[in-house]
């Protein structure tokens, strides 16, 4: 399975997922940027909010393509065994990592959020979204995040992960939905005919007109 884009991965998802329709208790938290373009045809499709979950990988300066983790906004940590033993990183190395990204995570939150809060999640269906993952480490660290915020359900919608890593999320969320998990797993992008960067503009006009779509549609649960 390939995908024209990341608009066309959501739609494909938003067909798994349409027990959720209108769920008043359901919520979609993209990670930006790439999730941001699925999530929102998920919201469209869904009629549920949108919004984003902060998560940054963290790289070195060697191997920039790898990451051997990632910190989310609410500084939930997860380390990739697998890198870390690779790269040879002390603890201190990983806590310089983490305070290089915060600068990064306090900017986009006062860009993305315009100062809104995340809305509450306790009790309620988290759909986390992205366009796709290769190591996992910011999915995994989100996943982590979860737990502060006592949701009733945590779901994972991803359009494309390698087998050894969906194996991994399944266990440590209440539902999981890939579309496609290819072997042998090269990129993210491979599996996209249109793979190309997302801008924090594309991010704020897709967020924008979701909220927009929520205000406007009676039929749009609510937070």
């Amino acid at each position: 399975m390939t995908f024209r884009d990341r608009a066309h991965a959501g739609v494909l998802l938003a067909k798994e997922l349409a027990v959720y329709r209108g769920d008043p208790n359901a919520v979609i938290l993209a990670l930006p940027r790439g999730g941001v373009v699925v999530g929102y045809e998920l919201s469209l499709a869904l009629h549920l909010p949108l919004e984003v979950f902060l998560t940054r990988k963290l790289r070195t300066v060697n191997n920039s393509d790898c990451a051997v983790g990632a910190v989310s906004e609410t500084g939930a940590l997860y380390v990739n065994q697998e890198t870390l033993g690779a790269s040879q990183l002390s603890r201190e190395d990983i806590e310089e990592l983490v305070l290089g990204e915060e600068g990064e995570l306090l900017r986009q939150r006062a860009l993305y959020r315009q100062g809104r809060p995340l809305p509450a999640l306790a009790n309620r269906t988290v759909i986390l979204v992205d366009d796709g993952i290769a190591t996992g480490a910011t999915l995994f660290a989100t996943i982590t995040s979860m737990a502060a915020f006592s949701p009733r359900r945590v779901i994972v919608a991803m359009p494309v992960t390698p087998s050894d890593r969906g194996a991994r999320i399944r266990p440590v969320v209440d539902q999981c939905v890939i579309l496609t998990t290819p072997e042998p797993f090269s990129t993210v992008g491979a599996l996209y005919t249109d793979f190309e960067p997302v801008t924090d503009a594309q991010v704020l006009a897709l967020l924008e007109a979701a909220h927009r779509e929520r205000a406007r549609s009676p039929s749009f649960s609510r937070t």
